[in-house]
């Protein structure tokens, strides 16, 4: 995988987002209410339309937007965020930000659904909704996938190297009270939704908890592990696992991937005590002009062959049966992660939006990171 196609699922900025998301709501309609202003036309001419897409570099395959234009006419303007911090201060922002169709991961698609920002999708015009394992359409973020269409999911566990550890995890007690082989050479995700997730999951508590007692010890047990860190990493961890500089991080499954690809002896292993489920979703503008030639596109996105390209070059599954049926079973043997299977993903717990609560993990995540 090229360190290029790296997206950074974090959210630091999260305080000025949830304001704005706030003003959203009540300045741009109520909270939750995307409907359409007018029907779709299944009949609409896509070669007056235009499609203008935000997205992580290098996470979409660029023959789809050539393919996508010369079926249907449609000419489609790629742009790109470094973060969902990013895409999120552009849509938040007010008025019409001329983005139609926005890459976001799956909270963010939940918190912009509940300002009024997104369009409620016409699945008519997405037929190949129907290649979706059928687990795709539960996750708790969108039910029925309303509002979004997931484009890739995992989860996040251990990603360490198999030939420089004496014993090989199985718990997140391994980053949070490590052997002592180990310390000094661990690093964590600093993004707030992530850096508690192993205290909370090693402390039986939910992702999305907003109980301050619970917060409070997460935060006790995470500030603790800190003396035995290397760093905080979100972007280059596997680097330094393939250098040898690091010997276990804590890691989303397809960003570990990108390691083992590099070197064999990197290996990732799911907590004993359960994760999270993170999803990377497409989501369509309420704002959008150009809604029919959206829906086309993420028809075109949901094609077997077309979200295929993300399993193989992105190393990241995806939750659509028919590409996986393609590429999976002889991916699996390579990047073992790429074999888990939809029942098992979701088991664990979905990571949600909690409104105007977020800011309490972003305060504890400042504190931890920054003392």
């Amino acid at each position: 995988m090229r360190a290029s196609a790296v997206r950074k699922r974090g959210m630091v900025g999260a305080v000025a987002v949830v304001a704005a998301l706030a003003l959203s709501a009540c300045g741009g309609g109520s909270a939750g209410s995307s409907e359409s202003a007018a029907p779709l036309d299944p009949k609409a001419d896509l070669s007056k339309q235009t499609l203008t897409v935000s997205n992580w570099a290098d996470y979409t395959n660029p023959d789809v937007l050539t393919s996508f234009t010369s079926e249907f006419g449609t000419p489609v303007t790629m742009a790109t965020h470094a973060s969902n911090e990013e895409i999120m201060g552009k849509l938040t922002a007010g008025g019409d930000s001329g983005i139609d169709i926005a890459f976001v991961s799956g909270q963010y698609a939940q918190a912009l659904d509940r300002a009024g920002l997104l369009e409620h999708l016409d699945q008519s015009l997405i037929p190949n909704l129907k290649n979706l394992y059928p687990e795709a359409s539960t996750l708790a973020y969108d039910v029925g996938n309303v509002y979004s269409v997931p484009y890739a999911w995992g989860t996040t566990g251990l990603c360490y190297r198999s030939d420089l550890v004496k014993e090989t995890p199985d718990s997140w007690d391994a980053i949070l009270n490590p052997p002592d082989d180990t310390k000094g050479k661990i690093t964590m995700l600093g993004s707030e939704r992530w850096l508690l997730l192993p205290a909370l999951k090693k402390l039986g508590y939910s992702n999305n908890t907003v109980d301050p007692a619970e917060l409070e010890k997460a935060k006790e047990l995470t500030l603790a592990a800190k003396k035995n860190l290397l760093t905080y990493d979100d972007t280059t961890f596997y680097n330094r696992l393939v250098s040898g500089e690091s010997v276990m991080a804590v890691a989303w499954d397809g960003w570990c991937s990108y390691a083992i690809a590099e070197n064999p002896d990197v290996k990732f292993v799911l907590p004993k005590e359960g994760s999270d489920i993170w999803t990377d979703t497409l989501v369509v503008l309420k704002s959008s002009k150009n809604k029919e030639a959206a829906h086309a596109f993420l028809n075109s996105i949901l094609d077997a062959k077309n979200q295929s390209w993300v399993a193989t070059t992105a190393l990241s599954k995806v939750p659509n049966k028919a590409s996986m049926d393609m590429v999976g079973a002889e991916l699996a043997k390579q990047y073992p992660a790429m074999g888990m299977t939809p029942a098992e993903i979701v088991q664990q717990e979905q990571i949600l939006d909690l409104g105007d609560k977020t800011a309490e993990y972003t305060k504890i995540a400042t504190e931890i990171t920054a003392s």
